[in-house]
Protein backbone atom coordinates (compact mmCIF):
# COMPACT_ATOMS: atom_id res chain seq x y z
CA UNK A 1 0.00 0.00 0.00
CA UNK A 2 1.13 3.53 -0.81
CA UNK A 3 -0.45 6.81 0.26
CA UNK A 4 -1.60 8.63 -2.86
CA UNK A 5 -4.21 11.13 -3.92
CA UNK A 6 -6.84 10.56 -6.59
CA UNK A 7 -4.75 12.12 -9.36
CA UNK A 8 -1.82 9.85 -8.56
CA UNK A 9 -4.12 6.82 -8.44
CA UNK A 10 -5.61 7.67 -11.85
CA UNK A 11 -2.17 8.25 -13.30
CA UNK A 12 -0.97 4.91 -11.95
CA UNK A 13 -4.01 3.12 -13.38
CA UNK A 14 -3.33 4.61 -16.82
CA UNK A 15 0.35 3.68 -16.58
CA UNK A 16 -0.36 0.08 -15.56
CA UNK A 17 -2.85 -0.43 -18.37
CA UNK A 18 -0.61 1.16 -21.00
CA UNK A 19 2.16 -1.21 -19.91
CA UNK A 20 -0.19 -4.18 -20.10
CA UNK A 21 -2.03 -3.23 -23.29
CA UNK A 22 0.10 -1.85 -26.12
CA UNK A 23 -3.06 -0.94 -28.06
CA UNK A 24 -4.09 1.62 -25.46
CA UNK A 25 -3.83 5.32 -26.33
CA UNK A 26 -4.40 8.37 -24.12
CA UNK A 27 -5.32 11.70 -25.70
CA UNK A 28 -7.16 14.95 -25.14
CA UNK A 29 -6.55 18.66 -24.74
CA UNK A 30 -3.10 19.28 -23.23
CA UNK A 31 -2.72 15.71 -21.95
CA UNK A 32 0.73 15.21 -23.55
CA UNK A 33 3.86 16.87 -22.18
CA UNK A 34 1.66 19.20 -20.08
CA UNK A 35 -0.11 16.31 -18.34
CA UNK A 36 -3.57 17.84 -18.64
CA UNK A 37 -4.97 20.82 -16.74
CA UNK A 38 -4.98 18.77 -13.51
CA UNK A 39 -1.79 16.80 -14.35
CA UNK A 40 -3.62 13.43 -14.36
CA UNK A 41 -1.59 12.24 -17.36
CA UNK A 42 1.80 13.60 -16.25
CA UNK A 43 4.73 11.52 -17.43
CA UNK A 44 2.76 9.28 -19.79
CA UNK A 45 4.11 10.88 -22.95
CA UNK A 46 7.69 10.68 -21.66
CA UNK A 47 7.24 7.00 -20.87
CA UNK A 48 5.18 5.81 -23.82
CA UNK A 49 5.94 8.35 -26.53
CA UNK A 50 3.93 10.83 -28.53
CA UNK A 51 2.33 8.04 -30.56
CA UNK A 52 0.46 6.74 -27.49
CA UNK A 53 -0.12 9.89 -25.40
CA UNK A 54 -0.77 13.08 -27.32
CA UNK A 55 -2.59 16.40 -27.47
CA UNK A 56 -5.65 16.93 -29.63
CA UNK A 57 -7.14 20.09 -31.11
CA UNK A 58 -9.67 21.92 -28.95
CA UNK A 59 -12.66 20.03 -30.32
CA UNK A 60 -14.58 17.70 -28.02
CA UNK A 61 -16.68 16.37 -30.90
CA UNK A 62 -13.46 15.54 -32.71
CA UNK A 63 -11.95 13.86 -29.66
CA UNK A 64 -14.96 11.58 -29.23
CA UNK A 65 -15.29 10.86 -32.94
CA UNK A 66 -11.60 10.02 -33.22
CA UNK A 67 -11.93 7.75 -30.18
CA UNK A 68 -14.88 5.96 -31.77
CA UNK A 69 -12.87 5.33 -34.91
CA UNK A 70 -9.92 3.96 -32.96
CA UNK A 71 -12.11 1.72 -30.80
CA UNK A 72 -13.98 0.35 -33.83
CA UNK A 73 -10.62 -0.78 -35.19
CA UNK A 74 -9.64 -2.68 -32.08
CA UNK A 75 -7.67 -0.03 -30.23
CA UNK A 76 -8.23 0.92 -26.57
CA UNK A 77 -8.66 4.70 -26.54
CA UNK A 78 -8.88 6.58 -23.25
CA UNK A 79 -10.03 10.06 -24.19
CA UNK A 80 -10.03 12.99 -21.78
CA UNK A 81 -12.64 15.74 -21.94
CA UNK A 82 -10.91 18.50 -20.00
CA UNK A 83 -14.03 19.49 -18.01
CA UNK A 84 -17.37 17.67 -17.96
CA UNK A 85 -19.02 21.03 -18.74
CA UNK A 86 -17.50 20.76 -22.23
CA UNK A 87 -18.64 17.22 -22.96
CA UNK A 88 -21.80 18.56 -24.64
CA UNK A 89 -20.20 19.25 -28.05
CA UNK A 90 -19.26 15.54 -28.00
CA UNK A 91 -22.75 14.46 -26.93
CA UNK A 92 -23.81 13.34 -30.41
CA UNK A 93 -20.68 11.24 -30.91
CA UNK A 94 -21.10 9.60 -27.50
CA UNK A 95 -24.88 9.08 -27.51
CA UNK A 96 -25.62 8.47 -31.18
CA UNK A 97 -22.37 6.79 -32.22
CA UNK A 98 -20.46 5.18 -29.34
CA UNK A 99 -23.51 3.89 -27.46
CA UNK A 100 -25.29 2.52 -30.55
CA UNK A 101 -22.35 1.20 -32.57
CA UNK A 102 -22.77 -2.43 -31.50
CA UNK A 103 -26.55 -2.36 -31.84
CA UNK A 104 -26.82 -0.82 -35.29
CA UNK A 105 -24.22 -3.20 -36.73
CA UNK A 106 -25.92 -6.30 -35.34
CA UNK A 107 -22.85 -6.84 -33.13
CA UNK A 108 -20.53 -7.09 -36.15
CA UNK A 109 -18.63 -4.06 -34.87
CA UNK A 110 -18.29 -2.33 -31.50
CA UNK A 111 -16.45 0.44 -29.70
CA UNK A 112 -16.37 -1.37 -26.37
CA UNK A 113 -12.74 -0.46 -25.79
CA UNK A 114 -13.59 3.22 -25.40
CA UNK A 115 -13.31 5.05 -22.08
CA UNK A 116 -13.99 8.76 -21.71
CA UNK A 117 -12.53 10.39 -18.59
CA UNK A 118 -13.78 13.77 -17.47
CA UNK A 119 -13.61 15.83 -14.23
CA UNK A 120 -17.00 16.98 -12.95
CA UNK A 121 -18.57 18.90 -10.09
CA UNK A 122 -18.02 22.04 -8.07
CA UNK A 123 -16.16 23.01 -4.97
CA UNK A 124 -13.24 24.70 -6.75
CA UNK A 125 -14.78 28.14 -7.40
CA UNK A 126 -15.07 27.28 -11.07
CA UNK A 127 -18.31 29.15 -11.72
CA UNK A 128 -20.87 28.37 -14.40
CA UNK A 129 -18.64 26.57 -16.88
CA UNK A 130 -16.29 24.47 -14.76
CA UNK A 131 -18.56 23.10 -12.03
CA UNK A 132 -21.44 21.14 -13.54
CA UNK A 133 -22.43 17.55 -12.82
CA UNK A 134 -23.95 16.20 -16.07
CA UNK A 135 -23.90 12.49 -15.25
CA UNK A 136 -27.68 12.05 -15.47
CA UNK A 137 -27.69 12.94 -19.18
CA UNK A 138 -25.77 9.76 -19.95
CA UNK A 139 -27.65 7.33 -17.70
CA UNK A 140 -30.59 7.22 -20.11
CA UNK A 141 -28.42 5.96 -22.96
CA UNK A 142 -28.50 2.20 -23.56
CA UNK A 143 -25.02 0.99 -24.45
CA UNK A 144 -23.08 3.29 -22.13
CA UNK A 145 -21.80 2.65 -18.64
CA UNK A 146 -21.44 5.59 -16.23
CA UNK A 147 -18.96 5.33 -13.35
CA UNK A 148 -18.08 7.79 -10.56
CA UNK A 149 -15.38 7.03 -7.92
CA UNK A 150 -15.36 8.52 -4.43
CA UNK A 151 -11.66 8.31 -3.50
CA UNK A 152 -8.20 7.35 -4.74
CA UNK A 153 -8.55 3.62 -4.03
CA UNK A 154 -11.88 3.47 -5.83
CA UNK A 155 -10.63 5.59 -8.72
CA UNK A 156 -7.77 3.24 -9.58
CA UNK A 157 -9.78 0.03 -9.37
CA UNK A 158 -12.85 1.40 -11.14
CA UNK A 159 -10.82 3.06 -13.90
CA UNK A 160 -8.93 -0.16 -14.66
CA UNK A 161 -12.25 -2.03 -14.72
CA UNK A 162 -13.76 0.63 -17.02
CA UNK A 163 -10.89 0.47 -19.52
CA UNK A 164 -11.13 -3.33 -19.64
CA UNK A 165 -14.92 -3.45 -19.86
CA UNK A 166 -16.47 -4.54 -23.16
CA UNK A 167 -18.70 -1.46 -23.28
CA UNK A 168 -17.96 2.24 -23.75
CA UNK A 169 -17.69 3.92 -20.34
CA UNK A 170 -18.02 7.56 -19.31
CA UNK A 171 -15.85 7.92 -16.21
CA UNK A 172 -16.65 11.02 -14.16
CA UNK A 173 -13.90 12.15 -11.78
CA UNK A 174 -14.80 14.44 -8.82
CA UNK A 175 -12.30 17.21 -9.38
CA UNK A 176 -12.56 18.74 -5.91
CA UNK A 177 -11.17 15.47 -4.52
CA UNK A 178 -8.28 15.18 -6.98
CA UNK A 179 -5.74 16.26 -4.37
CA UNK A 180 -7.96 16.25 -1.27
CA UNK A 181 -8.69 12.50 -1.31
CA UNK A 182 -5.67 10.56 -0.02
CA UNK A 183 -5.86 6.82 0.64
CA UNK A 184 -3.76 3.72 0.98
CA UNK A 185 -3.73 2.37 -2.57
CA UNK A 186 -2.09 -0.90 -3.69
CA UNK A 187 0.78 -0.40 -6.13
CA UNK A 188 -0.24 -3.53 -8.00
CA UNK A 189 -3.00 -4.06 -10.52
CA UNK A 190 -6.57 -4.53 -9.20
CA UNK A 191 -10.10 -3.92 -10.42
CA UNK A 192 -13.37 -3.14 -8.66
CA UNK A 193 -16.68 -4.41 -10.06
CA UNK A 194 -18.79 -2.15 -12.23
CA UNK A 195 -22.53 -2.11 -11.60
CA UNK A 196 -22.11 -2.94 -7.92
CA UNK A 197 -22.80 -0.46 -5.13
CA UNK A 198 -20.88 -0.59 -1.86
CA UNK A 199 -22.32 -0.35 1.64
CA UNK A 200 -19.69 1.72 3.42
CA UNK A 201 -21.49 1.90 6.78
CA UNK A 202 -24.25 -0.30 8.14
CA UNK A 203 -27.19 1.22 9.99
CA UNK A 204 -30.79 0.60 11.00
CA UNK A 205 -32.80 3.85 10.81
CA UNK A 206 -32.28 5.35 7.36
CA UNK A 207 -30.42 4.56 4.13
CA UNK A 208 -28.38 7.48 2.78
CA UNK A 209 -27.03 7.17 -0.75
CA UNK A 210 -24.58 9.20 -2.83
CA UNK A 211 -21.71 8.85 -5.29
CA UNK A 212 -18.45 10.61 -6.06
CA UNK A 213 -17.52 13.61 -3.94
CA UNK A 214 -20.89 13.58 -2.17
CA UNK A 215 -20.05 10.35 -0.35
CA UNK A 216 -17.80 12.36 1.96
CA UNK A 217 -20.74 14.72 2.54
CA UNK A 218 -23.12 11.95 3.61
CA UNK A 219 -20.42 10.51 5.88
CA UNK A 220 -20.22 13.84 7.72
CA UNK A 221 -24.01 14.07 7.89
CA UNK A 222 -24.23 10.52 9.24
CA UNK A 223 -21.81 11.40 12.03
CA UNK A 224 -23.96 14.39 12.95
CA UNK A 225 -27.02 12.11 12.94
CA UNK A 226 -25.22 9.56 15.10
CA UNK A 227 -24.67 12.23 17.72
CA UNK A 228 -28.47 12.55 17.84
CA UNK A 229 -29.03 8.81 18.11
CA UNK A 230 -29.86 8.15 14.43
CA UNK A 231 -28.24 5.14 12.78
CA UNK A 232 -27.51 5.68 9.07
CA UNK A 233 -26.71 3.03 6.50
CA UNK A 234 -24.45 4.62 3.87
CA UNK A 235 -24.21 3.45 0.26
CA UNK A 236 -21.82 4.57 -2.46
CA UNK A 237 -23.55 3.81 -5.76
CA UNK A 238 -20.23 3.89 -7.71
CA UNK A 239 -21.87 2.93 -11.03
CA UNK A 240 -24.92 4.88 -12.21
CA UNK A 241 -25.50 2.88 -15.38
CA UNK A 242 -26.20 0.11 -14.75
CA UNK A 243 -27.03 0.89 -11.12
CA UNK A 244 -27.27 -1.68 -8.35
CA UNK A 245 -30.99 -1.78 -7.57
CA UNK A 246 -30.69 -4.95 -5.49
CA UNK A 247 -28.24 -3.57 -2.93
CA UNK A 248 -30.16 -0.31 -2.47
CA UNK A 249 -33.56 -2.04 -2.24
CA UNK A 250 -32.28 -4.56 0.29
CA UNK A 251 -30.99 -1.73 2.47
CA UNK A 252 -34.26 0.23 2.26
CA UNK A 253 -36.26 -2.88 3.12
CA UNK A 254 -34.23 -2.96 6.34
CA UNK A 255 -34.29 0.74 7.26
CA UNK A 256 -37.63 1.79 5.76
CA UNK A 257 -36.23 5.15 4.68
CA UNK A 258 -34.07 6.56 1.88
CA UNK A 259 -32.26 9.89 1.47
CA UNK A 260 -30.44 10.48 -1.82
CA UNK A 261 -27.75 13.13 -2.22
CA UNK A 262 -26.21 14.39 -5.44
CA UNK A 263 -24.57 17.59 -6.56
CA UNK A 264 -26.45 17.88 -9.87
CA UNK A 265 -29.68 19.93 -9.96
CA UNK A 266 -32.82 18.41 -8.44
CA UNK A 267 -35.00 18.35 -11.56
CA UNK A 268 -34.06 15.50 -13.87
CA UNK A 269 -31.25 14.39 -11.57
CA UNK A 270 -30.52 10.69 -11.21
CA UNK A 271 -31.97 10.72 -7.69
CA UNK A 272 -35.41 10.85 -9.29
CA UNK A 273 -34.81 7.57 -11.13
CA UNK A 274 -33.57 5.92 -7.93
CA UNK A 275 -36.55 7.21 -5.95
CA UNK A 276 -39.08 5.95 -8.53
CA UNK A 277 -37.51 2.51 -8.68
CA UNK A 278 -37.12 2.07 -4.92
CA UNK A 279 -40.69 3.17 -4.14
CA UNK A 280 -41.84 0.53 -6.63
CA UNK A 281 -39.63 -2.15 -5.06
CA UNK A 282 -40.12 -1.19 -1.41
CA UNK A 283 -43.45 0.67 -1.24
CA UNK A 284 -45.05 -1.37 1.57
CA UNK A 285 -41.90 -1.09 3.70
CA UNK A 286 -41.39 2.67 3.49
CA UNK A 287 -41.81 4.58 6.76
CA UNK A 288 -41.45 8.00 5.13
CA UNK A 289 -41.27 9.52 1.63
CA UNK A 290 -38.00 9.08 -0.23
CA UNK A 291 -36.16 12.40 0.09
CA UNK A 292 -33.59 14.12 -2.13
CA UNK A 293 -30.81 16.55 -1.24
CA UNK A 294 -29.52 18.03 -4.48
CA UNK A 295 -28.10 21.08 -6.20
CA UNK A 296 -30.40 23.94 -7.14
CA UNK A 297 -32.29 24.31 -10.41
CA UNK A 298 -30.11 27.25 -11.43
CA UNK A 299 -26.92 27.72 -13.40
CA UNK A 300 -24.00 26.91 -11.12
CA UNK A 301 -23.38 30.17 -9.20
CA UNK A 302 -19.84 31.35 -8.52
CA UNK A 303 -20.57 33.76 -5.66
CA UNK A 304 -23.24 31.52 -4.08
CA UNK A 305 -21.44 28.20 -4.44
CA UNK A 306 -21.85 27.33 -0.75
CA UNK A 307 -25.58 27.99 -0.92
CA UNK A 308 -25.84 25.80 -4.02
CA UNK A 309 -24.02 22.79 -2.63
CA UNK A 310 -26.04 19.95 -1.01
CA UNK A 311 -23.75 19.94 2.00
CA UNK A 312 -23.64 17.91 5.22
CA UNK A 313 -25.94 20.31 7.09
CA UNK A 314 -28.69 20.11 4.47
CA UNK A 315 -28.28 16.33 4.41
CA UNK A 316 -28.41 16.09 8.21
CA UNK A 317 -31.64 18.11 8.33
CA UNK A 318 -33.16 15.86 5.67
CA UNK A 319 -32.11 12.73 7.57
CA UNK A 320 -33.87 14.08 10.66
CA UNK A 321 -36.97 14.94 8.64
CA UNK A 322 -37.06 11.42 7.21
CA UNK A 323 -36.69 9.72 10.59
CA UNK A 324 -39.19 12.03 12.33
CA UNK A 325 -41.78 11.96 9.56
Amino acid sequence: MTKMNMLQAINQALTLEMERNERMLVFGEDVGHFGGVFRATSGLQDKFGKERCFNTPLTEQGIAGFANGLASNGMTPVAEIQFADYIFPAFDQIVNEAAKFRFRSGNQFNVGGLTIRTPYGGGIAGGHYHSQSPEAYFTQVAGLKVVVPRNAYQAKGLLLASIRDDNPVVFFEPKRLYRASVNDVPEEDYVLPLGQAEIIQEGTDVTVLAWGAQVEVIEKAAQMAKDEGISCELIDLRTLAPWDIETVAKSVLKTGRLVINHEAPLTGGFAGEIAATIQQECFLYLESPIMRVCGLDTPYPLVHEKEYMPDAFKTFETIKASVNY
